[in-house]
């Protein structure tokens, strides 16, 4: 099972940007998915998570929604109103079971988000 993240780039405050994260193997149950950051200085935090939208950083409420292609085991982060504070390594996060019944908890690529004019 791997993860890859994709869709960050660089953007002006107040622009958008859509994140994907793909999980490709052979799964057979996703338990969760998480978009996690990291900014330089800064330990990794939660952003959201799939299923827990309580968990969901108050630094992002109201601006980023999470949202999923079960079909195609797709996770999306939609970033609106980004600010330049939203500046990180963007990670996703997967707890999915293969059809062998292992479970696997495993991270993706980052991909990098800058905010700035």
């Amino acid at each position: 099972v791997q993860l890859q993240a994709s869709g960050g780039g660089l953007v002006e405050p107040g622009g958008s940007l859509r994140l994907s994260c793909a999980a490709s193997g052979t799964i057979w149950i996703i338990n969760t998915m998480t978009w996690y950051r990291q900014a330089p200085g800064k330990e990794r935090e939660l952003v959201a998570d799939m299923h827990n939208s309580a968990a969901t950083n108050d630094a992002v409420k109201g601006r980023f929604t999470i949202s999923r292609d079960d079909d195609r085991n797709i996770l999306y982060l939609q970033m609106n109103d980004l600010k330049p504070e939203d500046t990180a390594v963007y990670y996703c996060f997967g707890d999915i079971v293969d059809y062998s019944g292992y479970r696997h908890t495993t991270w993706g690529r980052g991909t990098q988000v800058t905010v700035s004019s």
